[in-house]
């Protein structure tokens, strides 16, 4: 097996996108985004085998972030996926090769040994990674929960049959009160849409993690026509905006609010309808409404439920690398916070040193 760690500047990294179907989330140019948001350290590992080939983006996170003066001498990293559903990619030789699988997996857990890392924390694609439970380990991996996506192959009819009836009630009305979806500029309405997101998160409540700063969405302009941004409007007043991602004909649904003051017309609703008429109409295949926040069946689960009959579900694979040093980061965190480290691990946070970060 020929083993290769790939930096951002490597053009191995592009070259060998274009030998495998991938989605944004696999882009250079996304985990950069991601890596200069979390503060970590973007990387790939290649590995291939005669015509066999295993690919996964990560950032590689230093542990004393967690820590006050704990790490001084040591170097502890963890490693965790972009934001979004990146996972592992693989070619169909691969595919077709479980032994390959399961030894670039060994491959992959020795690298990051050698790279002091202790645990690492993956979010599979749903719809790309469908195959992984086929040889990964039981204990490697957990169902998180369950995605939601339009199968665009579908007629306009049977994707409108498909739609909640409440759903398709709301979307009427909106048409019928003038509301108009459209995609626009991305760069000319960013700052809307900003507004919008930040205001929809104030709302909900959401953690500190659904926050990103101006740099991060202006620096999503760099994925050029992979970003797009719809909004829906009202007599030039802007009801809703979400950004969606287009790649390899899948069109993700990234990030979206609604602004308060059209909350009970629910325009979002007539922008999802409108947008997967738009990646239809450009070839694409599905679009990826994703799932609840945390990968819960709530609220949010819900209304994207409400689209389409196509469920996938949704894994995380969680490896323990050095179990001396991930028990040790533990114990650390727990005396630092005053707790026991049992509630650490009853958390079912992983990894269970960063559950209460």
């Amino acid at each position: 097996m020929n083993i290769q760690i790939l930096d951002l500047a490597n053009p191995l990294w592009t070259q060998t996108l274009e030998k495998l179907k991938h989605d944004v989330y696999h882009l250079p140019e996304y985990v950069y985004l991601e890596a200069q948001r979390t503060q970590s350290i973007a990387e790939a590992i290649l590995i291939n085998e005669g015509e066999k080939i295993f690919f996964l983006p990560y950032l590689l996170r230093r542990c004393d972030d967690i820590l006050d003066n704990h790490l001084t001498t040591l170097e502890v990293f963890d490693v965790v996926s972009p934001y979004g559903y990146p996972g592992l990619l693989i070619n169909q030789a691969a595919c077709h090769t479980p032994d390959f699988l399961n030894q670039a997996l060994q491959q992959l857990k020795t690298v990051f040994s050698t790279k002091n890392v202790c645990s690492a924390f993956l979010r599979l694609h749903p719809i790309l990674n469908h195959y992984v439970q086929e040889f990964l380990p039981p204990e490697d991996y957990k169902i998180q929960g369950e995605t939601v996506s339009i199968d665009l192959t579908l007629s306009e009819a049977d994707l409108w049959h498909q739609t909640r009836s409440a759903h398709r009630t709301h979307i009427n009305k909106c048409k019928r009160a003038g509301f108009i979806a459209k995609v626009v500029d991305y760069d000319d309405y960013l700052n809307d849409f900003i507004s919008i997101y930040h205001q929809t998160m104030d709302r909900v409540e959401a953690k500190n993690n659904f926050y990103f700063n101006q740099e991060y969405f202006t620096g999503l302009s760099n994925l050029n026509n992979k970003i797009h941004l719809c909004i829906v409007e009202l007599e030039n007043q802007i009801a809703c905006a979400s950004i969606f991602t287009e790649c390899c004909e899948i069109v993700q649904y990234h990030l979206g609010g609604t602004n308060n003051d059209f909350l009970k017309l629910a325009p979002n609703k007539l922008m999802i309808d409108y947008m997967r008429l738009w990646a239809k109409r450009r070839g694409n295949k599905v679009l990826h409404l994703g799932g609840g926040v945390g990968s819960a069946k709530d609220s949010l689960y819900h209304f994207k439920a409400g689209f389409s009959q196509q469920r996938h579900t949704f894994l995380v694979v969680r490896l323990i690398i050095d179990a001396e040093k991930y028990f040790n980061l533990v114990q650390l965190r727990a005396k630092e916070l005053k707790k026991s480290p049992e509630v650490f691990y009853q958390s079912n946070f992983f990894p269970a040193y960063r559950s209460f970060s």
